[in-house]
């Protein structure tokens, strides 16, 4: 490339474009397999990059966090290491469905037949239809859909990633819900199966009634919700009186199983071993101890319900007490009443509950109570929290159900410990989020529950033997050959036995249920690194080099993904993890959906241009919050600010033709180099301990003053053919932008290409990271000067003079070696300031004064 290409006028506008096109047509970010071949595991960086869920739109905190990554990325490339660095998308689960459902305005019923033919009702917002006035349909044609919107979400991702410049090689791509991601999700399991590792189990689950499905511990949250006490009189079985206990849940009663107290509570000792009735359904319970009861709460004693809440699966575990569940998956009361109501009148008042919701079931309850005299006082409302899943609108419910689960560590202390071991083994940045990640695997209170009730997902690949009734039996699990992978067990035949025995005694059912989203997302280094597909691409980029996510999936995305790679390889994924804050708005709120406060990034992009966004993002540092004011985004327009005078800079720069035999003489320019030289340590050790927002302070400043006083102070000397120093500056000038242009492109990345291709060939991107060119000079000099050249503005400023007014003299006072520095670079401080005489004196700091300003011609 050559100086003639540098446009009059350099803009920000249309790089992107022009950039992201020759990138692609370069193959700049091109993962190289020889060369990683050549150089081996050591050589080679690779990120384990997070799947965005393609189920909606980009919003500003990926730009936040998908920039920290590949600032990282560009860094570790230009360094000399061949980057892997490929991207996932995360299409299947309970989101994509839902999405659908409010795009198309259908709903999956999968008794119905397929469809070659149908047409969705819907192709846009169809959210506020109802669930009942959405068109049913077949689940493949419902799985047809979701494959189809999520494609088209996926083709817009990649090219708002592609204007944020993500360094992505965008060869290397992956989708969970592809025939190779189900194939290795479906290995995987069969492996934990084979080893033991994972089971099935019929418990308590967690359980949304509008997704009717399961839910895992790590997707759960809490949200405020409204509640009152209900006091309740419970019959002691001998008839001394009564026993009082207060309930926000009054429509469990007919699942009671127990009453529960705290062991050292002195008020209820005394009726430990002994038994009530319970008020309306006359069913007797025992009164139990146990230390999670809380003394302190509502009476002291409270009813154990199957279930209520988590604390009553513990209650009904750890005291081994019957399950009387009475709640179904649809979230209402089955119509069954549990064997233990025995009387009439119970059953009569249970009759009236059956198939009610549990708002009109609490609303019923508390009229039958009521009416019986046992309901003694309701409490004044309040809130308290209450679980949810975390995409859901509705409180979970509890209900017993067969789920698969995979072991965590939550019931084993060997694994638990071992979890913690290999995340002690990690660089965790900043290091304070390990803390959250121990705290969350000390935590665990149950194994992981993978399995969902739902359709657009990996199929478990198990089918269950039949006996001669035609049942399941659930001890006879028919697993597929590793080699015919991947199937669907509810088309294809498990080993042995032919479809014609499909649901027939003696025959086989396919399991229906599909893997949770996080059982397939726990694999992505596996999936981007070709494990049991690609053995030799497996070993040059595993373990990865690099996890980078946000701190709110620690629990899920993290964890899991360690906890698939210590049962498969004993040993942890990745080197290092790097850890995003959130994007919080001007009220310091973290942005989400829910609060309606999300920004999504395309407008502000389009606006402010690629690099001053990334400058946003990369100037916070990992772990740290960072405020976003889309309307007044000052840190954004400092970012535009410093890309546009980058490109301004460069072209003044390149105006200076350089000499074939410069060589750096003078003393200023020898101690710009050396600060410079400075700057390229500092940097180069903040982006290895991924400090990137103080490799990008240091080098801005450095930037700043290389613009506003070197350049200044140098300017005259640069431009004097007949001036000695002339080759010098040139020289000093050349080389001092080719290490800042290569120390902002992680930052900057189309800025600093565009400038870069005025004057070199290839791309900055690929070009050597900068290091210390070991000139010998003084940073003090330029220190010093630039101290002067401040004075002299200052005090042309203060006579209301322009910086053009030559001065007929003035004075410098300050240390002997700031003097010193300053006498060596008289001349350019002469020529800048346009100052005909300077005289010096001794002070402890630089000082100027005693200007007299020429006499300005009539």
């Amino acid at each position: 490339m050559t100086d003639a290409q540098i446009p009059d006028k350099p803009a920000l506008e249309g790089l992107e474009q022009k950039w992201d096109a020759a990138w692609q047509e370069q193959g700049t970010y091109l993962f190289d397999r020889t060369a990683a071949a050549a150089v081996g595991r050591t050589g080679v960086y690779s990120v384990d990059t997070p799947p965005p869920t393609a189920s909606g739109s980009l919003h500003i905190g990926h730009v936040f966090s998908y920039t920290h990554t590949d600032v990282k990325v560009r860094f570790e490339r230009m360094r000399g290491k061949t980057v892997f660095y490929p991207m996932g998308w995360d299409d299947n689960g309970l989101p994509t469905e839902r999405r659908v459902q409010n795009y198309y305005g259908v709903r999956c019923d999968p008794s119905l037949p397929y469809d070659a033919a149908f047409t969705p009702p819907f192709a846009g917002n169809a959210k506020s239809l109802k669930p009942a006035d959405q068109t049913p349909i077949s689940r493949r044609n419902f799985i047809e859909l979701c494959e189809a919107l999520t494609e088209e979400d996926e083709k817009t991702f990649e090219d708002l990633f592609r204007q944020l410049g993500l360094s992505v090689d965008w060869t290397q791509t992956y989708r969970t819900i592809s025939d190779d991601t189900i194939r290795v999700s479906q290995l995987a399991f069969l492996r934990n199966v084979e080893r033991g590792e994972a089971y099935q189990a019929l418990a308590p689950t967690l359980w949304d009634i509008d997704f009717r499905s399961a839910i895992a511990q790590a997707e759960l949250e809490d949200r405020d919700q409204p509640a009152a006490y209900h006091r309740l009189a419970f019959h002691r079985t001998d008839g001394s009186g009564d026993v009082h206990i207060e309930t926000t849940r009054p429509e469990l009663l007919a699942a009671c199983v127990a009453l529960v107290a705290n062991p050292e509570d002195e008020r209820y000792r005394p009726l430990f071993g002994t038994t009530v009735r319970t008020p309306l359904f006359d069913v007797e319970v025992p009164i139990l101890a146990h230390p999670l009861a809380q003394q302190d709460k509502g009476s002291g004693i409270a009813m154990i319900c199957t279930f209520g809440d988590v604390t009553d699966i513990i209650w009904w575990r750890e005291l081994d007490l019957p399950n009387r569940t009475i709640l179904g998956k649809d979230g209402r009361v089955i119509a069954e009443a549990p064997d233990a109501i025995a009387s009439d009148a119970g059953r009569a008042a249970y009759a009236e509950l059956a198939g009610k919701t549990v708002f009109t079931a609490r609303k019923t309850i508390v009229e039958q109570l009521q009416a019986t005299g046992e309901l003694l006082e309701v409490s004044k409302p309040f809130t308290h929290p209450v679980k949810f899943f975390e995409k859901g609108d509705r409180p979970l419910e509890i209900v017993s159900t067969r789920q698969w689960y995979v072991r965590n560590g939550a019931r084993g202390e060997g694994l638990r410990d071992r979890l913690i071991a290999l995340g002690q083994q990690m660089d965790w940045h900043p290091d304070f989020m390990r803390v959250r990640y121990e705290n969350w695997t000390n935590g665990l209170t149950g194994d992981w529950l993978v399995s969902r009730q739902r359709f657009f997902g990996v199929p478990i690949p198990v089918w269950y033997a039949l006996d001669e009734h035609g049942e399941r039996d659930y001890n006879r699990v028919l697993v597929p050959d590793a080699t015919s992978l991947p199937i669907d067990p509810t088309i294809d035949v498990p080993p042995g036995y032919t479809a014609s025995q499909r649901g027939v005694p003696g025959g086989f059912d396919a399991e229906k249920d599909i893997f949770d989203t996080w059982a397939t997302s726990s694999l992505t280094p596996q999936l981007a690194g070709g494990w049991q597909r690609d053995d030799e691409l497996w070993k040059l980029v595993a373990p990865f080099d690099l996890r980078p996510q946000g701190q709110d999936i620690i629990r899920t995305w993290l964890f899991s993904t360690m906890l698939r790679s210590a049962l498969e390889d004993d040993r942890a994924p990745w080197t290092d993890a790097a850890i995003s804050g959130f994007i919080v708005d001007p009220d310091r709120k973290k942005m989400s959906k829910s609060k309606g406060n999300v920004v999504t990034p395309a407008d502000i992009l389009d606006a402010h241009g690629t690099d001053a966004v990334r400058y946003w993002a990369a100037s916070s540092r990992l772990g740290a919050d960072a405020a976003f004011d889309p309307q007044n985004p000052t840190q954004v327009k400092i970012g535009r600010r410093l890309a546009i005078k980058v490109l301004n800079a460069a072209k003044f720069v390149l105006s200076f033709p350089v000499p074939e035999d410069a060589r750096i003489t003078h003393a200023l320019d020898a101690s710009m180099l050396a600060t410079l030289d400075r700057v390229v340590r500092e940097a180069t050790a903040a982006f290895e301990a991924y400090d990137h927002a103080r490799a990008l302070e240091v080098t801005e400043a450095f930037f700043w003053t290389f613009c506003d006083d070197y350049l200044e102070l140098v300017k005259e000397r640069a431009y004097n053919q007949t001036d000695v120093g002339q080759a010098s500056a040139a020289l000093a000038l050349r080389l001092a932008l080719s290490a800042l242009l290569r120390l902002l492109a992680p930052v900057l990345a189309f800025a600093a290409e565009e400038a870069w291709s005025w004057f070199e060939a290839g791309s900055v991107h690929a070009a050597a990271w900068p290091t210390p060119l070991q000139i010998e000079g003084d940073p003090a000099v330029l220190s010093a000067v630039g101290s002067a050249l401040i004075g002299i503005r200052r005090a042309k400023t203060e006579a209301t003079a322009s910086q053009k007014t030559p001065v007929a003299s003035l004075r410098i006072a300050g240390p002997d070696a700031a003097l010193n520095a300053i006498r060596s670079a008289e001349g350019d401080l002469k020529a800048v300031g346009r100052i005909a005489e300077i005289a010096y004196g001794d002070a402890e700091t630089i000082t100027v004064s005693a200007v007299e300003l020429a006499p300005q011609e009539a």
